[in-house]
């Protein structure tokens, strides 16, 4: 007996219509025309003998056949696209992909990036810059630096850094008439101010940083706002006003006297939350996977000695 099994393109189509139930839709989703989508699912019905969807003139619906073929169809393409990305993997080994968050990557990641590549001549590191969470068996990533808890089920995750978070500034705004000797000569200049929770855990801000400063006379609104860390540091080199830096993220600004630290008082980031950098479990076929991962440990604890050495940590308040 000869069984004739369906296409992997037909396939395709009829696990975009079952997901969408819009042949139009399903088209959108595979960069084709809804009549190419048509011809395939008649094919498919050809092919097992059923109809797979059941029609009226306003809506169309699953048959019991073609939910249980959607399931089937589903979870094998899925499984397929996995082999492939692996496939792939393998195939470049001197590929990585890495994804990021946006402040960090523009921060800390890609500044160092030179000293990985000196070290692994012919690497092609490729960066993603993005806030969402990353699905491994799914994406064609090999390694995420996200900001979190660190609990991430069936993946391999080690703590990059903790934050502090203080007053920083360029040096070029600091003058005679305006001093900055004590917290409350901050109220003359204009505050740049970071609106972003941490999962629910608010990030410290100028009202925590002056209430720790023993000032509450102040209009917390006024001043600049921006949603990512990046923008509110680049605003402050710039001599917008004074930020609070993430201390790891503006390391490098300090170092390099783009940024002065006027004020020892920091306040410690919400002490559940750090970067982490995360793999899959196994990487046993990437072994430049587990070098930019040791690469990263070993910046990270660099980035944290030189701002201990220089800017001894205060309590928090």
């Amino acid at each position: 007996m000869i069984e004739i099994f369906p296409g992997l393109r037909s396939l395709r189509a009829f696990d975009a219509a079952a997901t969408t139930l819009n042949f139009t839709r399903a088209a959108e989703v595979l960069g084709v025309t809804p009549a190419a989508i048509s011809h395939q699912i008649k094919e498919l019905e050809a092919v097992v003998g059923v109809p797979l969807f059941s029609r009226t003139s306003r809506s169309m619906a699953l048959t019991r056949q073609g939910e249980i073929l959607h399931t089937a169809a589903h979870e094998s393409l899925e499984v397929l696209s996995r082999a492939l990305i692996r496939i792939k993997r393998m195939e470049n080994r001197k590929q990585i992909r890495v994804s990021a968050s946006p402040s960090l990557a523009a921060k800390w990641l890609v500044p160092r990036l030179d000293r990985f590549l000196a070290m692994h001549p012919g690497a092609d590191v490729r960066v993603d810059v993005s806030h969402a969470a990353v699905d491994f068996d799914r994406e064609d990533v090999d390694v995420a630096i996200r900001f979190g808890e660190g609990r991430y089920a069936g993946l391999r995750s080690a703590m990059l850094f903790q934050d502090n978070v203080f007053p920083v500034c360029s040096p070029k705004i600091i003058t005679k008439e305006r001093p900055l000797k004590t917290p409350r000569d901050l109220l003359r200049y204009t505050l740049i101010h970071l609106d972003w929770e941490a999962q629910g855990s608010p990030w410290p801000n100028w009202k925590m940083w002056m209430k720790a400063a023993g000032i509450n006379d102040f209009d917390d609104s006024a001043g600049l706002h921006f949603g990512q860390t990046s923008y509110a540091v680049q605003a402050a080199i710039d001599g917008l006003g004074v930020a609070l830096g993430d201390s790891n993220l503006v390391a490098d600004d300090l170092a390099a006297g783009r940024l002065v630290k006027p004020f020892e008082l920091s306040l410690r980031a919400p002490k559940s939350f750090a970067y982490f950098i995360i793999t899959r479990l196994d990487t046993s076929d990437a072994p430049l996977v587990d070098a930019f991962r040791d690469w990263c440990m070993s910046e990270a604890k660099a980035t944290e000695n030189r701002l201990a050495a220089n800017h001894p940590e205060q309590p928090a308040a």
